[in-house]
């Protein structure tokens, strides 16, 4: 196995942790929780999943950050010469590529807006409140949002192992 296939294989395998557990929480974790009671119990139980969530995520996005930087360079894209030319992005390729580091950028920072503010705070406020469900909803909505997000850019990675 070549270190390219390697990386890739990290690649794939950071993306499936981080947006399978994202998907995993809105879809099945998220909707069990809310029939959990008392709501203590059930803020207690979303903060420690979220929590340890939050560490295997944004280990994954380092590994996604340095392995996808590497693809580029393995791929031979990742020079000004190639980076910098506008006939580049203006291929399909380059098009696939754009949207992709769009939406990882979009993604890591409402990762980190929810992640290091909003998810905790929804955390500390007194579960059932109507400060703590209004904090709720925007976290749940960043996470909506970011999961939008995740699709699109698995749909420009899809798009780029086809070549463009």
């Amino acid at each position: 196995m070549s270190l390219y296939h390697l990386n890739v294989t990290l690649h794939v395998l950071a993306a499936l942790l981080w947006l399978g557990g994202m998907f995993f929480l809105g879809v099945v974790g998220a909707p069990v929780l809310r029939k959990v009671e008392p709501p203590e119990l059930r803020a207690q139980l979303f903060q420690q999943l979220g929590t340890a969530f939050r560490t295997a995520g944004w280990a994954s996005i380092i590994v996604l950050l340095i392995t996808g930087t590497l693809n580029l360079h393995y791929r031979s894209v990742l020079s000004w010469s190639v980076l910098g030319s506008g006939s580049f992005w203006a291929t399909s390729y380059g098009t696939a590529l754009a949207v992709k580091l769009i939406a990882v950028l979009l993604m890591v920072g409402i990762s980190a807006v929810h992640d290091f503010r909003h998810g905790p705070r929804a955390g500390r406020l007194r579960p059932g409140s109507p400060e703590a469900l209004r904090a709720r909803r925007l976290a749940a909505w960043l996470a909506r949002i970011n999961a939008l997000l995740g699709i699109i850019l698995v749909f420009a990675a899809v798009r780029l192992a086809r070549g463009g």
